[in-house]
């Protein structure tokens, strides 16, 4: 009889879990999420194109891409307005796969609908919550959950042959294996997300970050309508104490008025793209600390693990938080697939990313690619004629190199094709 496998988190790692696991060969798999209903809420996210591979591979690309916008250029612009950089990106840049820019929900909910399409209605148990875990004598896992609401259903415990922790930043699977660790460190800086329709001409077609040493904004667009509106995702960041003397850093996605945000933003326009137009444009912003967690000596305890955010939670710098977690749960189902013995599995599949994970956390909070703009201010703070004065093409190419290269999502590698891909034989 092949394993039983519990996800922790219907999220988009953890649904990419069960559908690489169910393409991997494995179909006793269940995924418990704390949320009472998988609903597409929340912003935008862009996907790198090594993850879009790993989608292809599952058979989503085309259902993805319906509701999505291919990212064709980034840019990079000094808080004055002088740009300091474009790079081509996805297709444009040579990828074999296109880098896509999409709601996070739209992303999640066609991820849940395969899973129950592929592995049955019952593989995806919404309003659970692990509570906690124990490891018993044998390696496996005796996982307590609770119903979300606390009345129906009351606690129970499982006791599967491997535990997948896809449960996010705050983790309880996490938390167990490393009671001592307490809440994720934060920096100082605050962000606000939101969406907002615009008319074509005031979103832009390209992706851009654009800032300063302390206040930065993120803008792209991901979805189009056919009466020519288009979905624009932003992100904002600044340091808390330029907004408020105390902030209260249990609140996670607190709605705001976009009213709270807007001053902070007048003025700041690029290539015809007004960010205070964007901001008036949305209903609400969204705002959180930004955390991230200290990278883990060890995700793999016996026979559970840890994915995604739960495993190494970055700064939401470089496209690399849904990204990573799409790669992390296919290299965990290709590492299962070829070990029998699950503890050995995840020992292969946390040798294989979890240095490449815990430098890239490093490297986000260097501020990964984002570099150039802090790099620009300090330099001409007033702004330039000309970038090439300030920083070197030469520079510029290095930094994105080397980003890239951590983060292995570089043309050469990603189009080298898929290495997850496994053999299954159908009966």
């Amino acid at each position: 009889m092949t394993p039983h496998v519990l996800i922790a988190g219907g999220g988009i790692a953890g649904l990419t879990a069960a559908l690489a696991l169910h393409a991997a060969g494995f179909h006793r798999v269940t995924v418990a999420e704390a949320a009472s209903e998988i609903r597409p809420v929340g912003a935008g996210l862009n996907i790198m194109p090594n993850a879009v591979r790993e989608l292809d591979a599952l058979g989503l690309l085309d259902t993805l891409e319906a509701d999505a916008v291919r990212t064709r250029e980034l840019r990079y612009y000094h808080r004055s307005g002088a740009l300091i950089s474009r790079e081509p990106r996805g297709l444009r840049a040579g990828y074999h796969w296109p880098q896509l820019s999409l709601h996070r929900g739209r992303l999640q909910q066609v991820l849940a609908d395969a899973v129950r399409h592929r592995l049955g209605p019952s593989a995806l148990v919404t309003g659970v919550r692990v509570t906690g875990l124990e490891q018993l004598p044998d390696g496996r896992p005796r996982v307590r959950l609770a119903h979300r609401e606390g009345t129906r259903g009351g606690r129970a415990s499982l006791e599967p042959d491997v535990l997948i922790g896809a449960d996010g930043i705050r983790s309880a699977v996490r938390a167990a294996l490393n009671p001592r660790e307490g809440e994720p460190p934060w920096n100082g800086q605050l962000v606000w997300r939101g969406v907002s329709w615009l008319d074509t001409r005031r979103a832009g077609t390209f992706m851009f970050v654009a800032g300063d040493d302390r206040q930065k904004a993120v803008v792209y667009p991901m979805a189009e309508r056919p009466s020519g509106e288009v979905l624009v995702n932003w992100a904002l960041a600044m340091p808390a104490d330029s907004i408020a003397p105390t902030v209260r850093r249990g609140d996670w996605n607190r709605a705001v008025p976009v009213t709270d945000v807007l001053p902070h933003y007048e003025g700041w326009e690029f290539d015809g793209v007004s960010v205070p137009g964007v901001l008036s444009a949305a209903e609400a912003a969204y705002e959180y600390p930004m955390v991230d967690r200290e990278p883990l000596r060890r995700w793999s305890h016996g026979r559970t693990t840890l994915i995604g955010d739960a495993a190494h939670a970055m700064y939401p710098i470089g496209s690399n938080g849904a990204t990573q977690s799409i790669i992390d749960a296919r290299a965990l189902a290709h590492a299962l697939h070829h070990h029998p013995d699950p503890a050995v599995a995840l020992a292969a599949y946390e040798a294989a990313r979890r240095p490449a994970m815990t430098e890239l956390q490093r490297a986000n909070r260097r501020l990964g690619p984002e570099i150039v703009i802090n790099l620009a201010h300090q330099r001409a703070p007033g702004g330039f004629t000309r970038v090439d004065d300030v920083i070197s093409p030469r520079e510029r190419r290095e930094i994105a190199a080397r980003y890239a290269t951590t983060g292995a999502f570089d043309p050469e590698t990603v189009n080298a094709g898929s290495p997850y891909e496994v053999s299954v034989r159908t009966p």
